[in-house]
């Protein structure tokens, strides 16, 4: 494909810290589209998915307590954006209502969990709702006689709008989430909580960071500075709390529906965030020997934070079990020539029976060397032990074995708009899948002797997404780069282990708050 920058154009791309040449591949991306998954199997408990008993998660738990203080931790959260999708039924509730009566009448009339007659109903449960009556206060207005007059939009309007609370374009990591007796907390503040009970190391240092939007900093900073201080006395902790936005090079371009890149009424070149996929950049940047991933809205309350405890410190000394072995095989392999065939089996064995490394017919027919340099190849990779949930329904993506090119299996997190779910034999395969992903995730990102691997390395860049988007009223294509837990980390080692559903709470609706679950 011939793309043609001009000057200003190169100008703008490299301003952004990107090159023409990786432009021009995007470009082609979006041309030619990206190929399907093809997928061998759902990954199950029978094959694929490690199920755990109580003495082993008790074990695992105990073995990561008793190698914490030796080792660096950090707690990943992305947190970048704003929370405006919670709040879609709000908005086109609002508009409604600007309409005419009528229509504010019909939008009431939907009584369903995610509707705003349900939000209406439960106002006093959410833990945003005595700042909301202070705002309200403090127009000269009262929430109990806006209720009382069903003028609903004037309440919903002080909780979104700039001039209220300005919810609609916080983040969720700034929405207050819990309500306990004697304080209400943020996200961010459940992650603290949190990290303090599973994320601390040697003296009590508790690493988080956070990915956050340009925009975000500074109401993340004021908060930080305020309640920091409260946790740390509480919990006897001393948090190193650090943020990263998402590099302006890990922008992608956009197209015309002719496949031409997209252009402003300026004539510069249209650019559009990368998705999160584009945070593996800003995961390669931590330099600690266990990272554990989890979503800024997936928190529970204090009296369910056991559980989610409990396992988060299971999973990671199960990764330190892997490691401790991977490791010495790591090292052995670097002599390979001391290593007879025997002991060479012993790895292939270890790697296919515990590490879902599949091995092929063909590497009992390699030499030594051959033999030794695949499965060098093989260790030599960053590590993932990754949470499992059975499926409930949920949207999203799954664990699945995979098919490469070259005939060999993997496991991987698939979403389905990567299967070709028109045929039918990969339908099948798809709804044979027990299992969702959480985003639930502990990760080894360091080699044998210490030296962090260069994350980006590991990314399959077939794996994108392209999206229909439009500008300015004008249709688009836009690009995603491979998802963090999907084609980001497609050639890392990956292990699944089932997890309880009770330890995934996320919040993807302004409702989910009032469920059971995020009442303190």
């Amino acid at each position: 494909m011939n793309t043609s920058f001009s000057p200003d154009d190169i100008r703008q791309i490299a301003a952004m810290g990107a090159t023409p040449e990786l432009i021009t591949f995007q470009v082609k991306q979006l041309s030619e589209g990206f190929p399907f998954v093809k997928l061998s199997d759902p990954a199950t408990p029978e094959s694929g998915i490690m199920v755990v008993n109580e003495e082993m998660l008790q074990h695992y738990a105990s073995h990561f307590e008793s190698m914490a203080d030796d080792l660096k931790l950090c707690k990943f959260v992305p947190a970048s954006g704003a929370a405006t999708r919670m709040f879609k039924n709000l908005f086109s509730f609002l508009d409604a209502a600007k309409e005419s009566e009528q229509k504010k009448a019909e939008a009431l009339k939907d009584q369903s969990f995610n509707s705003v007659f349900w939000f209406i109903e439960h106002l006093q449960d959410f833990a945003f709702y005595d700042g909301l009556f202070e705002t309200l206060a403090s127009r000269g207005l009262s929430l109990d006689q806006l209720m009382a007059e069903k003028r609903y939009e004037v309440v919903i309007d002080a909780l979104l709008s700039e001039s209220g609370m300005n919810y609609g374009q916080v983040p969720k990591g700034m929405l207050s989430f819990h309500k306990y007796s004697n304080q209400k907390r943020t996200a961010f503040e459940e992650h603290l909580v949190e990290g303090a009970l599973y994320g601390r190391q040697s003296g009590n240092v508790v690493n988080i960071h956070f990915t956050l939007s340009p925009e975000h900093i500074a109401g993340f900073n004021d908060l930080m500075n305020r309640v920091l201080p409260v946790y740390e006395n509480e919990y006897g902790v001393k948090f190193n709390i650090t943020h990263s936005i998402q590099k302006p090079s890990t922008d992608t371009i956009a197209v015309d529906m002719s496949n031409k890149p997209f252009r402003e009424k300026d004539g510069k070149l249209h650019f559009r965030p990368g998705g999160h996929g584009a945070l593996i950049e800003n995961l390669n940047e931590l330099n600690f020997d266990i990272i554990f991933i989890k979503n800024i809205d997936n928190i529970v309350p204090d009296r369910l934070k056991d559980y989610t405890t409990l396992y988060k410190k299971a999973l990671a000394g199960y990764l330190c079990e892997l490691l401790s072995t991977i490791n010495e095989y790591r090292r052995q392999l670097m002599d390979a020539c001391l290593l007879d065939a025997a002991a060479l089996d012993d790895i292939a064995g270890f790697s296919q029976a515990y590490l879902n490394i599949s091995i092929s017919e063909a590497f009992a027919h390699c030499d030594h060397r051959g033999r030794a340099d695949f499965l060098m190849n093989a260790l030599n990779r960053p590590v993932r032990i990754c949470g499992m949930v059975k499926n409930e329904g949920e949207p999203g993506g799954g664990p699945f074995w995979v098919m490469s090119a070259d005939g060999s299996e993997s496991l991987q997190i698939v979403e389905s708009s990567q299967i070709d779910l028109s045929d039918p034999v990969q339908k099948e395969i798809f709804s044979r899948s027990t299992h969702f992903n959480p985003v639930d995730l502990v990760c080894s990102v360091k080699d044998h002797c210490g030296n962090k691997y260069n994350l980006p390395d590991f990314r399959d860049p077939e794996t994108g997404f392209i999206s229909k988007k439009s500008k300015d009223g004008r249709d688009l294509k836009a690009l995603e780069l491979p998802g963090l837990w999907n084609g980001a980390m497609a050639n890392w080692i990956t292990i699944f282990i089932e997890v309880p559903l009770i330890t995934f709470n996320p919040v993807k609706v302004i409702n989910d708050l009032v469920r059971k679950e995020h009442q303190a």
